[in-house]
């Protein structure tokens, strides 16, 4: 970008386009008043109808077509670090791709600007101090500020208004009528250093092997070489890939640069904290959604200013306003978490390339189980690919097995098979951890009444509502809506007719009691570990041993180590396969596969039992053979032909209305406009799985095209030539992960 830098219009005025956090077309020009000096990046006031809105001066050319007398002056610029071009041209790329109006991308990255606006400002004496009458109270803030040695000796000092306030005992309103009175001038409160600077050869215990070190010669390299690129770091589970992946982040802190590294659920990521501060002596910047605003404030502007020289966090980090970004780690690639599905709809993983690239910086991305997208990527000669075939410190991979429930079915009402059982019972016995995992929250998936067979569904969405009996309600995972277990049945009116079908981890636990009353149980769900903490206190529990059998859902899959953890079993090993979605084999590999991972990581040998009822399912073959390449191979034989994502392109148009007829009416007239040609189908329109949605009316069409096709301009056409009416609405989705 050449920058747009305020221009004069043939009558004189100059003016700038500012970029605002709305889902306008673009942005709007605005009149720069004398003695302002704006230029494409600085954060501005400017005024939108009859409020004040903070935008971001852009690099568009300014639009002639607009008069001179229409535009309204830029309020001012704010004390604002300003966005840096490599930052708005992500912006103005997500956009472009995602079909999303260019300010509600920047949006997502001007979320703390006006909170975290200039320095802190308190209040010292003034130099001299003017011939004013001091009161007692006005005499205890000078010998506060002076520490009782008079105003010549130490008039420097500077303290806020709350904190002057309480330390002379005083009223805010007498530091106010000081500053009136010219006692008190306003100055620059000293700002501490927020985070501790992590130190790239801090002493580890840490010895990496030699497959270790060579890969992790190869990312340094890449770092210090200051040139993009991007890098697929593979390996079994307990590999060391982390540790590799820090060596990297090492070389960027000798570079003086910055480093981002992503995560899929920073909040439940204490073990990789831990691991990074026994590896630079420091804990880093943090950056995810349950820190509080002050938090926030602190981080974005240290950031900001190159005084957090790394951060680990959520895909939101992507948007951070770094001054000089060295390295982007994506952790565990393949997580469908990176996918943000509302508002601008976009991949993480696939934008911190896109980031890599503007800033000239290495990418690595990450994974146990890649995803098809990164191999095809690899395949292709764009990603190179470092790989460790074994796992650290001599521990070996462990034994897999299915129990094949047609055989071996669990008891009448229950839902552990006897060999799962029986495993559990003989690893407690030797002292050792077992974990029963199943990727479903809750006591039961549905509730229904055996009188007349009704089914508690959601009010709002096509879907049934989830039984939590711990806290006795019955809620819709997809919209939140909660109503307390029914006494009867809303129906037919039976009493105490209601049952549960099917289970979720909360009835697991209950069976488990039964079955193994002396083991110490812990649940790790979502619903159980909300955030950071109760994640930090599981972990800790179970490293200490404090923990017999955990029970937990995908949570349990995200890179945790528990070295003395020695049997798996996973409930359900079928439960990711049903349904139509193009991906399902493929996250249902890479998820058990995750969860396996967790056996066995230290010296004595794990193993894992797969529940199903279809053991030849190529899935539970290529787990139990351990042969996940060959499984990868094949789905992508599968896709080759039918130009199926990675080897093709798929956009989804999202039909919504509050009735029926009128989300049918649009998506009727979007199907009769559909775009067509070499290379080029149109599926649908039909209902979406969840057909209703928040109380919308949901409908769905899928864009598919050849690899080489791109779809941006098709879609832009084909939206184009449909009228949205009034209650409707089509949402964009380039790159469909989810297909509910």
């Amino acid at each position: 970008m050449n920058g747009a830098d305020p221009k004069r219009s043939a009558g004189g005025v100059r003016r700038v386009p500012v970029l605002l956090p709305y889902p306008f077309p673009g942005p709007f020009d605005y009149r720069v008043p004398a003695g302002c000096d704006p230029h494409p990046g600085d954060v501005a006031l400017v005024p939108l109808n009859r409020r004040e809105e903070v935008g971001v001066v852009w690099d568009s050319p300014a639009d002639e077509a607009v008069p001179d007398h229409k535009l309204k002056p830029l309020i001012g610029l704010m004390e604002t670090p300003p966005m840096k071009e490599e930052l708005r041209r992500l912006v103005d790329w997500m956009a472009a791709y995602t079909l999303a109006p260019p300010g509600e991308v920047m949006a997502m990255a001007l979320r703390v600007p006006r909170a975290a606006a200039g320095p802190a400002t308190g209040w010292r004496l003034a130099d001299p101090l003017p011939d004013v009458r001091l009161t007692d109270a006005r005499r205890r803030v000078v010998e506060t500020l002076t520490g009782g040695q008079g105003a010549q000796k130490n008039g420097a000092m500077v303290r806020s208004t709350t904190d002057l306030a309480q330390a002379a005992n005083v009223s805010a309103g007498v530091i106010r009528g000081m500053a009136d009175a010219g006692l008190l001038v306003p100055a620059t409160l000293p700002s501490a250093v927020p985070f501790a600077i992590p130190e790239p050869d801090y002493p580890s215990a840490n010895t990496l092997s030699a497959e270790q070190e060579q890969a992790a010669e190869v990312l340094r390299r890449a770092v210090a070489g200051r040139v993009f690129s991007v890098t697929l770091l593979d390996g079994v589970t307990g590999s060391g890939k982390t540790e590799v992946y820090l060596e990297a982040v090492a070389e960027c802190l000798r570079q003086r640069r910055q480093a981002l590294v992503l995560l899929p659920e920073i909040a439940l990521s204490s073990q990789w904290l831990e691991r990074f501060q026994r590896r630079f002596g420091v804990a880093p910047a943090v950056w995810h959604s349950d820190l509080t605003s002050k938090v926030r404030r602190t981080t974005w502007r240290a950031v900001a200013d190159g005084a957090a020289p790394v951060v680990v966090g959520a895909r939101s980090a992507l948007f951070l306003p770094f001054p000089d970004l060295g390295l982007v780690v994506v952790d565990e690639e393949h997580e469908t978490a990176f996918k943000q599905e509302e508002g601008v709809v976009y991949h993480a993983r696939d934008m911190a390339v896109v980031r890599a690239r503007f800033c000239h910086a290495p990418a690595v991305l990450v994974s146990a189980t890649p995803s098809l997208e990164t191999v095809a990527n690899v395949e292709s000669g764009r990603y190179q690919r470092i790989t460790l075939p074994n796992r650290h410190g001599g521990a070996v991979l462990p034994q897999v097995a299915a129990i094949d429930l047609r055989e071996t079915p669990p008891a009448r009402g229950h839902f552990l098979a006897p060999p799962l059982i029986e495993a559990v019972r003989d690893t407690l016995a030797r002292g050792e951890q077992a974990m029963l995992f199943l990727n479903r929250r809750g006591y039961a998936p549905l509730t229904l009444c055996r009188h007349c067979g009704h089914r508690m569904q959601c009010p709002n969405c096509t879907a049934w509502l989830v039984e939590h009996r711990t806290r006795k309600e019955l809620q819709c995972h997809h919209c939140g809506h909660t109503i307390p277990i029914p006494d009867e049945c809303p129906a037919c009116a039976a009493a105490h007719s209601l049952t549960a079908v099917g289970p979720g981890v909360e009835r697991i636990t209950e069976e488990a009691a039964s079955l193994f009353p002396e083991a110490r149980r812990l649940v790790m769900a979502s619903d159980t570990m909300p955030g950071p903490h109760a994640a930090a206190e599981a972990s800790r529990a179970i490293a200490a041993r404090e923990v017999d059998l955990v029970i937990g859902t995908q949570i349990v899959a995200k890179g945790w180590h528990f070295p003395h953890l020695t049997l798996v079993g996973v409930v359900d090993a079928d439960l990711g396969l049903a349904g139509g979605d193009l991906r399902a084999a493929e996250r249902t590999v890479q998820l058990l596969h995750q969860v396996a991972g967790r056996a066995g990581r230290a010296e004595a040998p794990g193993r894992v039992l797969l529940q199903t009822f279809s053991p030849e399912h190529p899935v539970m073959q290529a787990l139990v053979a351990g042969d996940l390449a060959g499984f990868m191979a094949s789905e992508a034989a599968q896709r080759r032909p039918g130009h199926w994502p990675p080897y093709g392109r798929l956009a989804a148009l999202v039909v919504s209305a509050e009735s029926a007829l009128l989300a049918d009416a649009l998506a009727r007239d979007l199907g009769r406009a559909a775009p067509s040609g070499d290379g080029v189908d149109v599926l649908g329109p039909a209902p979406a799985p969840l057909a209703i949605l928040r109380g919308r009316h949901r409908r769905r069409l899928l864009l598919k095209t050849r690899r080489d096709v791109a779809v941006q301009p098709i879609l832009r056409e084909w939206l184009a030539k449909v009228t949205v009416p009034r209650g409707g609405r089509v949402d964009v989705d380039v790159d469909p992960v989810s297909f509910l």
